[in-house]
């Protein structure tokens, strides 16, 4: 099945700034987090949809390679949760390549074939991982297991039995390629004798058939520094898959998802909590104890405190993934209306609207003297 616009996932115009991106998806990733829709295979899969875009969108280099060439850009990734392959951009000229079988003409053009016997380096891999917003907040020690082609011990990557020589492909005549006529165009394919490697391994390792790699499985310690995100990846050189004749190996890149809080929401480096109080407690000013990542602190509203009012905690927010000092965070009040009250409590609230005049509630009295025309 066709994969879906990026921009269309998300819900935002293709000129939608950063900032209008993070928010559509913050707003969609929670609705359709696995932890808010056990077992809902519809929600999981929308969610890595989510991420996907969002992790193309918000990088200003992949975004701009996804509006020249769109999917076709990202055609080698992984996307999803899990494991797979993955690396660098899609070359866009590789797609050609790939359309016409990496023609002789192609090649003439665009510097030739590099040497099929020289060793080339490794796939990158990709490992999507989802961690705590606490875990993301203050770092954490991770371990991730992944099966990879790696080096095979017994030939040391050769590919051949201990003593063993190669010889000229006579398919190809070491050239790694066979070229057929088809009309006016040569076409160049990868030879079916040799794999493309241009010789033949007389007598080939019985470890990993002469591949020179095996499927192995490997535990990697990761440490996640304090400060990231969703969508921050973390580079591990040298764990992708094992070279082939002897290149180095690809690296591994994590991708971050990190949970939705219960309580904090998140803005870069900022945190913002809302914290509920009784009408009492507004009216009359009082201390109550909010939530930080490290705890809980006290603060003080002063008497008359509105609904909506902002507190701001210094240096209580997000540690700069940069290492540049931390955010802040940001309490909203918000004043709860009683919706149980006894025969006693209701008599009392009565006799203190008996006693009101309006002078108490300057911001109702302003309000209804500015609505009076509306009312005539």
């Amino acid at each position: 099945m066709a994969k879906r616009d990026y921009y269309e996932i998300l819900g935002v115009d293709r000129h939608a700034d950063s900032e209008a991106i993070k928010k559509a998806y913050r707003r969609l990733a929670v609705k359709y987090h696995p932890d808010k829709n056990p077992g809902d295979k519809s929600a999981e899969e929308k969610f890595k949809e989510l991420s996907e875009a969002y992790e193309v969108l918000s990088d200003p280099q992949k975004r701009a390679a996804y509006d020249q060439y769109g999917h076709a850009a990202f055609d080698r990734r992984t996307a999803g949760a899990g494991f797979g392959r993955g690396g660098a951009f899609h070359d866009p000229f590789e797609i050609f390549r790939e359309v016409f079988g990496g023609g002789s003409m192609f090649d003439d053009l665009f510097g030739g074939r590099a040497d099929p016997n020289q060793p080339q380096r490794g796939d990158d891999l990709r490992y999507d991982m989802e961690i705590t917003f606490e875990e993301a907040a203050h770092g954490c020690e991770k371990e991730i297991t992944v099966t990879k082609p790696s080096r095979c011990d017994v030939c040391g990557g050769t590919g051949a039995e201990a003593g063993s020589r190669t010889r000229t492909c006579a398919t190809c005549g070491g050239r790694g390629q066979v070229i057929s006529s088809r009309g006016i165009f040569s076409i160049a394919q990868t030879c079916p004798h040799c794999q493309g490697a241009g010789r033949v391994i007389e007598r080939p390792c019985k470890s990993c058939r002469g591949s020179g790699r095996r499927e192995t499985t490997s535990t990697i310690k990761l440490r996640i520094p304090p400060g990231v995100d969703t969508g921050s990846r973390l580079r591990s050189a040298g764990n992708g898959e094992a070279g082939i004749r002897g290149g180095r190996p690809g690296d591994l890149y994590v991708v971050l998802h990190v949970k939705p809080h219960e309580i904090f929401q998140r803005d870069g480096d900022d945190l913002l909590c809302e914290v509920p109080v009784s009408f009492v407690q507004a009216a009359l000013g009082a201390e109550i104890e909010v939530p930080t990542l490290d705890g809980k602190t006290t603060i003080r509203i002063p008497p008359g405190t509105q609904p909506g009012t902002m507190f701001r905690l210094k240096g209580k927010g997000i540690r700069n993934v940069q290492g540049y000092g931390y955010g802040d965070l940001h309490v909203r009040i918000n004043v709860e209306v009683p919706t149980r009250l006894n025969s006693a409590q209701k008599a009392k609230l009565q006799e203190f609207a008996d006693l009101c005049n309006g002078k108490e509630s300057p911001i109702s009295q302003s309000f209804f003297e500015k609505a009076k025309s509306f009312f005539q």
